[in-house]
């Protein structure tokens, strides 16, 4: 399915509400720029949804990498390019784009699911806004239970000092998305713990080898790189690499 930038800027705007507790929920604002008295409630209640909305824009970046597998993506990734010892290669701004276009890959079944059930309907004027803002946290907070661990969902729940949930349309997103983040950082360091170990046992043998050979002032690593490249490229790790990631989101 081909998304228009309309679409795409609606799913976003869903998912930026799924950041919001339930208890806050909002209606959108019609927005009208200008400077002026609020002389009734209603002219300062816009005002105020203008200014939560601006503050919700700017903070998008975050809550996009908050509620989607982008955390994970780009810290295995970092370590991956750490453990090779190439430096900066690739780019600081390759492993974020490459981990931005992976997460769309990954999230696009989700955001297929709020553009069939929330989105469309809403533009189609068959449901309300908060309806449809309630059918498009589903997709996303579905997402997030799915690699959120028990033993972290646990942990905010009993900081939160909220009774325990008896499924999980009782735990709160507030609660959840610490959860999920923490959850994701596990992972990923599981995962980059893994990538890394063939290249430490390339490092180590290489440091052997000049100790025994009485080089000991000549730096490993720049013996041990053109190796771990040829290993790299040889098992085609950045396929393997990718694959792994993707593959571990497929639960």
């Amino acid at each position: 399915m081909k998304f228009s930038i309309k679409k795409w800027g609606g799913i976003l705007g869903i998912v930026l509400m799924s950041a919001i507790p339930a208890h806050a929920a909002m209606t959108f604002p019609n927005i009208n720029i200008g400077l002026g008295t609020a002389n009734t409630p209603q002219d300062f209640t816009n005002g105020l949804q203008i200014l939560i909305w601006l503050t919700i824009l700017t903070l998008a970046p975050s809550i996009l990498i908050m509620t989607t597998s982008f955390v994970r993506l780009v810290v295995v990734l970092s370590l991956t390019r750490q453990a090779l010892g190439a430096g900066t290669l690739p780019p600081n701004q390759v492993i974020t784009s490459l981990a931005l276009i992976l997460t769309f890959f990954i999230m696009a079944p989700t955001f297929n699911e709020i553009n069939e059930t929330a989105l469309q309907p809403y533009m189609k004027n068959q449901i309300t806004q908060q309806v449809a803002l309630d059918k498009g946290v589903i997709p996303v907070r579905n997402f997030m239970f799915k690699q959120t661990h028990e033993k972290e969902l646990a942990l905010f729940v009993r900081m939160a000092k909220i009774e325990k949930p008896k499924n999980k349309d009782d735990v709160p997103t507030y609660v959840l998305l610490p959860a999920f983040i923490l959850s994701e950082l596990k992972t990923a360091f599981t995962i980059g713990f893994v990538v890394y170990l063939p290249f430490l046992v390339i490092d180590i043998v290489v440091s052997s080898v000049l100790v025994s050979m009485g080089m000991m002032f000549l730096p490993p690593t720049m013996i041990a790189l053109p190796f771990k490249l040829i290993m790299f490229v040889m098992v085609d790790g950045w396929y393997l690499v990718v694959k792994s990631l993707v593959e571990s989101f497929a639960r």
